[in-house]
């Protein structure tokens, strides 16, 4: 497999930036959507313009309105838009010429296989019923059949079970929130790097 994707997500600070970066994380997100992540537009900017051009910036939203989207994603200057509600194909239609990379976040139903680029995104993120919460949902679950494409696998993910998560499902990317942190919002640079470095390995023995 190519080179595992690694997004760290809901960072809020300089120091998460910089800890994300140096542990080598290929994208970080900023939470717009309703969360104690939450961060605004200006603070986002800021963010993603110390993130540098290596590293892919996403903005994160969940049932807005896509305006306020559009809005959003142009004041923070980020690369990259995660829709993580029940947007519909017209949210796609109408980014895709403003040059974002599109990501597309769902929950898994095994007895619905999804497909990446289903509703026109780039990526297809799949992720725990509650996002966010820290826990995972069964995708050890037999019934699981991972997408093709380029799918990043989320929800309650950390150092711990990153590996065999990488190792039973080849994803073509994984997010992390909540367990690089030390409380609910607070991220920890030394949980990053450890994630980080759990994920890499993982993926170069699956190679």
């Amino acid at each position: 497999m190519s080179e595992l994707f690694i997004k760290i997500c809901g960072l809020r600070t300089a120091e998460d930036v910089d800890a994300a970066v140096a542990a080598g994380a290929d994208a970080v997100g900023f939470v717009f959507a309703h969360s104690p992540r939450r961060v605004d537009a200006a603070t986002a900017r800021e963010l993603a313009a110390r993130a540098g051009d290596r590293v892919l910036t996403v903005g994160v939203f969940r049932g807005q309105p896509l305006e306020e989207v559009r809005e959003l994603a142009a004041a923070s200057g980020i690369r990259a838009v995660q829709l993580h509600g029940d947007e519909g194909p017209e949210y796609y239609e109408a980014l895709r010429p403003e040059g974002y990379t599109l990501v597309r976040a769902t929950a898994p139903a095994p007895e619905q296989p999804e497909s990446c680029g289903a509703l026109g995104e780039d990526l297809l993120l799949l992720d725990a019923p509650a996002p966010g919460a820290g826990k995972p949902w069964d995708w050890s679950d037999p019934r699981f059949v991972p997408p093709a494409g380029r799918w990043v696998l989320a929800g309650g993910l950390d150092a711990a079970n990153v590996g065999r998560a990488v190792r039973t499902l080849a994803p073509w990317g994984v997010d992390v929130s909540s367990g690089v942190e030390v409380r609910r919002g607070v991220k920890d640079p030394a949980l990053i790097t450890e994630f980080v470095r759990a994920a890499r390995e993982a993926s170069a023995a699956s190679a």
